[in-house]
Order: structure tokens, then sequence, then C-alpha cells
């Protein structure tokens, strides 16, 4: 297990057998193109839509604005799920878009990737997502008031807690969640909607009517509208997540593709959709003066039965935190093969197959997460930062076309694509930029203090050998204490690697 060879042992292949008859422990290819698209609904629709309303209407300063804001978005999502489509067919590797920047930039452009990754992105998502599960979950408990911010963050550790066991008890039971769960939101989203298709039908469109639709609460300024493209971006935030588990994809060239293409077009339609309820019982007023936009709406419609709305909410985003944490895993599983982090978050449970020292360092990171409280600001990093990344894959699709133009690949989009989105990409960087200087530039420093980690940790080769010893015996500490081993690595055949297997 300590040998160098281990270290790269893949995570996700062809069931094998060893040379004495035994299965070997490896993960299993199981997410068919159903499930596929329960994993993109699933992470996408979590607490952005029930949060990000407010930000996304405070930017742009009026409801009309705010629609086409959050259409637009989900136009962009989908031309930028497109080239990670053929990226992700290109190079069908678990990881996403760590996996492209590695092998198109080099180590450490990947690095800083998965860096940026371990220390902001999903610890903040996910412990924004468990917040807004506090939070919704207690609003029928503090009708009148805010709940306290302790039992808001005990509750969400409890969450975290919870399905960081289901996830490392069971993959079946983990998928199984999020299937129920996905389910549970799509009915919360569609009660939203008919709810505001009513209300349409009984003349209450007032603020959807273009003479009040585009009224400005306050004046129009370019560096809030960028920020509203970053809140509406968090709404969105999880589109991606599909490629991070690739090698676990049943047929991945056909479901991959097949999977963003039903799953994104189906969720900018329901965040449209849900934004013009909201406004058919909701002033703008009203709807910025609330931290739960869903329950206020539904406190406004459904009377004695208005608890359906703050406890399918809490339903959804407890979902929401399944899938991040199983993806997020994956993602540290694919940095720890690579050699970017401690190799024992590259193993796995030997009877349960679980990933189960990358869960837990999820969690416990998002634990950590959890103690700062203001949850825009966290929306506000996450999207500044996700956004560099996005942009800096989407420019690794067109360099890979030209580095290795006769490459294979499934699917081939034109570069129109690529470049289309590439020019809204540097539009939101300059104007977030420009309007929020110190929130981008701690996003920034903290990518950046991961090259004298890098330097350290991997491009130095020659380490001392207590140094080294000491890494090997915590490692193996971790393997007893977990029962957990690398995961074996199939050749094309199907068959174990001689050398690895021993």
């Amino acid at each position: 297990m300590s040998s160098s060879g281990a270290r790269r042992r893949a995570a996700s292949v062809p069931d094998t057998d060893t040379d004495d008859g035994e299965p070997a422990v490896t993960l299993k290819k199981e997410i068919g193109l159903l499930s596929a698209c329960g994993i993109i609904v699933g992470n996408i629709i979590g607490s952005g839509i029930f949060v990000s309303p407010k930000g996304v209407l405070e930017n742009c300063s009026s409801v009309g604005l705010a629609l086409i804001v959050w259409t637009l978005t989900g136009v962009i999502t989908t031309i930028s799920a497109l080239c990670y489509a053929e990226l992700g067919v290109t190079i069908p590797k678990s990881g996403g878009d760590y996996s492209y920047v590695k092998d198109i930039f080099g180590g450490l452009a990947g690095f800083l990737r998965l860096w940026i990754a371990v220390l902001v992105i999903y610890p903040t998502s996910q412990a924004v997502i468990a917040l807004t599960f506090a939070n919704y979950a207690l609003q029928p408990l503090f009708p009148s008031c805010f709940p306290p911010e302790r039992a808001l963050g005990l509750l969400a550790a409890v969450c975290l807690l919870l399905l960081t066991w289901i996830n490392c008890f069971s993959v079946r039971w983990a998928t199984r969640v999020q299937d129920v769960f996905t389910t549970g939101k799509l009915l919360a989203l569609c009660l939203i909607i008919i709810m505001g298709v009513v209300q349409i039908c009984k003349g209450h469109f007032y603020w959807l009517e273009p003479e009040h639709a585009f009224h400005p609460l306050q004046p129009y300024d370019m560096g809030r509208i960028a920020l509203a493209f970053l809140q509406g971006s968090f709404a969105y935030a999880g589109w991606n997540f599909l490629n991070y588990v690739t090698e676990e994809l049943i047929d991945p060239y056909r479901n991959l593709p097949r999977a963003i293409f039903i799953s994104i077009p189906l969720v900018t339609f329901i965040y449209v959709s849900a934004n013009i309820a909201y406004v058919t019982a909701m002033s703008p007023q009203e709807l910025m003066a609330s931290n739960a936009v869903a329950v206020t709406f539904g406190e406004k419609l459904l009377g004695v039965m208005s608890w359906i709305m703050p406890i399918s909410v809490a339903l959804s985003t407890f979902g929401g935190v399944n899938g991040s944490l199983f993806t997020s895993s994956r993602l540290f599983f694919a940095g720890a093969r690579e050699g970017h982090l401690p190799r024992l978050l590259a193993m796995i449970h030997v009877n349960r197959c679980t990933p189960i020292p990358a869960l837990l360092f999820s969690c416990i990171s998002t634990l950590l997460m959890l103690c700062t409280s203001d949850i825009y600001t966290l929306i506000n990093y996450v999207g500044f930062i996700n956004y560099l990344f996005y942009g800096v894959t989407v420019a690794g699709q067109i360099v890979l076309r030209i580095k290795e133009p006769d490459i294979h690949r499934p699917i081939k989009v034109s570069l129109a694509w690529p470049v289309i989105f590439l020019i809204f990409w540097a539009f939101l960087l300059i104007f977030s930029l420009y309007s929020e200087p110190v929130v981008c530039c701690i996003g920034l420093a903290i990518m950046l203090s991961g090259v004298p980690v890098y330097l350290f940790g991997i491009y130095w080769d020659n380490k001392p050998k207590g140094f080294n010893s000491f890494v090997a015996k915590l490692t193996h500490l971790g393997q007893k204490l977990f029962m957990v081993v690398y995961p074996a690595e199939g050749s094309e055949d199907g068959n174990e690697d001689e050398d690895e297997a021993g």
C-alpha cells in the first residue's frame, strides 16, 4: 500500500478480481441516466432559489431586470455546461474541472483549483446550504423573530454529521436519499409555480407589467448588476458536479451530455417560473425584507397550511447538502489519487467501498466554516472564485483544441460557445472586482496561498526521511482506524495490473 504506484490507483473501474480470486475493492459504475439527472438537479436546486432572489433583486434594482438576469444566467450555465460536456468525454476522469485544468495547464494550476475547493468552495457552499436548511426548519418555531444563531449552527452541524454518516455507510443509501429529496424539492417548487399561475389568473400581476417591472427601486449600477449575476450563479451552482463522478457513470460518453441537456434547461425553466410566482404575491420591498422568501410567500397564500413551505424548503436543502457531500468527497478523492492531497483521502472502506476519509475531511472543513455567519458574503466568495476557475477551465477547452487537435472527441461543440462564455466571464470578473474589491481580493489571496503549499508539499521531492516516515505512519494509522485501502486499478481489458496487485 505504501508503494508509489499505489498512489496512482484509479477509483472507478470495472469490477476486477485479485490473484487469489477475491473481488477487488473499488468504487462501482452504478450511476445511470436517471441518477445522473438527479445528481445535477439535486445539487443545483439546493438553497439558492430560496435565498438568492433577495440578493439578485437588491442588486438589479427592478423586477424586470432581475428576471432577465435569472434567464441569462440559465443560458450562460447551459453554454458552459456544453463546454464541460466536451471536456468530460475528452478527458473522462473524475474530479471535474480540477482534472481538466491539471491535464491542460499542469500540476500547479490544477492544485490551485483543488486548493480553493478544499478551503473555500465546498466548505462554504455546504455551510450555506446547511444554514439555510436550519433557518427554514426553525422558522415555524420562531414566526415573529429570527431563530437564534446558536440554534441555527447546531442544527446545521447535526444535518452535516447525519448525512456524512449516511454517505460513509452506503453509496446506495446516499443515492436513495438524493433521489427522494430531489423529488421533494421539485414538488415544492412546482407548488410555488402553481400558486403563481393561480395568482396571475386572478389578476395579481402588477409587478409583471412592463411599466412597473422595469421601474428602478434605486439607480441602476453596472457593478451591482454584475454582483446580481454572481448571486444568480450561486443558485445554479452544481451544474458541473456530474463531471466529478465521471468514472462512476454508466456509459459516460452518452449519459454525461444527455444528463446535462435534460437537467439544466429544466432547472432554468423552474427558476424563472418560481421568481415570477414570488412577485405575484409579494412586492419587491417585501421580497427584499424577507430572509426566507419562500416562507413569506407561503404565509401570504397558504394560510393555516403555510407550514408546508418551510418544511418543503428544509427538505430541499437537506438533499442539497447530501448531494454536495457526495460529490465533494469524490473531488478530494481524485486530488489525493493524483498526489495533491494526503494519500489517506484516496482510500475507500474495504467492505462498504465508500471514501470515508474524504467524506470526513469534507464534513470537518464545513463544520469549521459554520463559524462564519454572514451568508451573503459567503455566497460572494463562492461566486467569484467559482467563476474564476470556470473561465480558466473553458479557456482550457480552446487550448486543448490547439495543442491536441486530433484527440478523440465524442462531442465537439462550436468554439463560438466558449468564446461567448469567456466574454461574459470577463464582464463579471471586472465589475465584481470594481464593486467588491475586498471580497474578490480575499478570494484571490486564498487561492494564491496554495502556491507555497504546492512547492513544499508536492514540487519538493527530496523531503527528509523522517518527514516521509512520519506521514507514512499517520497514513497507516488512518488505514487501521477507518479500515480503508487503496482501490484497485484495472487495465483496459479488465484485469489487474500485476505490479499494482503486488
